[in-house]
């Protein structure tokens, strides 16, 4: 490695592109066509990026195939900032495996870390934590420690787990200051806000609506209350015995009668307007009714365990056992395209693909979604085709956790 090869590494690895490509700006040579590509990823000129670390990987070739691999993982990465999901991540743990058996411990782990990323932000949370288990951090670079470290943070943030969260953030700081990069700096102080910001709006009976931060919503989901949970879509009771999680996301009818039952919890719900919310529906006839009984049914059946809904004069009541209280928990922003607001939240620009791959829908039903947000004004799109990209304002008054798709309840 030649010296200016060797400087230009160390202003990448110190996060200083602009330094790196002094060096290196005018040379074609397949290692200086690495370090550009990544200089300019570090710059957010992702697509130039590609085009340069797809020649630098041709130029090394299979006879070169430890360098190869390193391009390798730089492409991965620049994919994962690109939000482009859909890739099989064959190739990825290939490079780990060439990696690894040529004794780069360092980009190996770095490889590792990617993937799990990319599981993160799939919301393959069991996954993620398999891949991130066996991972040792121990005596490598603070930068590789600090993004480790924020990888088990999101997971812990994501299952609800505050007192690990912090724990993991807390080493995160730590590594990240030690290494200098700013742009990994800002990423810790980005995700230890979440700690501290809203995440959603608690309504109970007889009292004034309230916003939670994270270790509140823990404690709730911990405490005696029946928890009808709009953020995840389900309901859940802790108990001595664990905590009992019923999901109803894949179930919106019956999720809009406990919605809608709980929001008048102590009191019932005419029959009418169980009717007009849950089935769009402004004038009942008798099919409405018909369904909404069969409806209650199937949502009585599965709350057997947790609470009753009682017929009344009007219309049904939910009614808690043993007397417990019960309280709902809504989104901190409106709508049914929370899941997708959520994801566009970290101000990066995302194809439709990686999309539906996160919120596990059909590409045409995340379009339709985009193209209502973007006639609502909360979202945009860049470039055309295949390449178009969405991206939405910041969403810095809160945290969207709550909202991400594949968050689990507590065990």
């Amino acid at each position: 490695m030649d010296s200016l090869i060797a400087a230009s590494a160390r202003a990448l690895a110190c996060g200083d592109p602009l330094g790196a490509l002094k060096r290196v700006a005018l040379r074609e040579d397949p290692p200086a066509l690495a370090l550009r590509g990544i200089a300019m990823a570090q710059l957010g000129e992702h697509l130039r990026a590609r085009e340069l670390l797809g020649r630098a990987a041709r130029g090394f070739g299979s006879h070169e195939e430890l360098a190869r691999a390193r391009c390798l993982v730089a492409q991965a990465e620049l994919a994962l900032a690109m939000r482009e999901l859909g890739s099989s991540p064959r190739l990825l743990e290939q490079a780990v495996l060439t990696l690894e058996a040529h004794g780069d411990r360092a980009n190996a782990l770095h490889a590792r870390l990617v993937a799990v990323r990319r599981l993160l932000l799939l919301g393959r949370l069991d996954a993620a934590d398999q891949a991130l288990a066996p991972l040792d951090a121990r005596g490598l670079p603070p930068a590789l420690a600090a993004v480790a470290a924020l990888s088990e943070a999101e997971s812990a943030l994501r299952r609800l787990r505050t007192g690990a969260a912090q724990a993991a953030l807390d080493r995160a700081q730590a590594a990240a200051e030690q290494a200098r990069v700013p742009a990994l700096l800002a990423e810790v102080t980005e995700a230890r806000a979440a700690l501290h910001r809203p995440a959603a709006r608690c309504l109970s009976a007889g009292a004034a609506p309230q916003m939670l931060r994270l270790a509140e919503v823990e404690a709730l989901l911990n405490s005696s209350v029946l928890v009808v949970d709009a953020c995840r879509r389900g309901l859940q009771l802790a108990s001595a015995e664990g905590a009992v999680w019923r999901p109803l996301a894949r179930r919106p009818v019956l999720f809009a009668l406990a919605r809608a039952l709980a929001a008048a919890w102590p009191g019932d719900v005419g029959r009418e307007a169980l009717i007009e919310t849950v089935f769009r529906s402004r004038f009942p006839d008798d099919t409405h009714r018909a369904r909404l009984r069969v409806e209650i049914g199937r949502l009585r059946a599965l709350l057997a365990s947790l609470a009753g809904i009682e017929t009344t004069a009007r219309g049904y009541a939910l009614r808690t056992r043993d007397g417990r209280d019960l309280v709902l928990l809504e989104p901190p922003i409106a709508g049914d395209q929370a899941a997708l607001l959520a994801l566009l939240a970290d101000g990066a620009a995302w194809s439709t693909s990686a999309l539906a791959l996160a919120v596990d829908a059909s590409q045409r039903t995340v379009q339709r979604a985009l193209a209502e947000l973007q006639a609502q004004g909360q979202v945009r799109s860049i470039g055309r085709a295949r390449a178009q990209r969405w991206l939405a304002p910041s969403l810095a008054g809160f945290t969207t956790i709550l909202l991400l798709p594949a968050a689990l309840p507590i065990a």
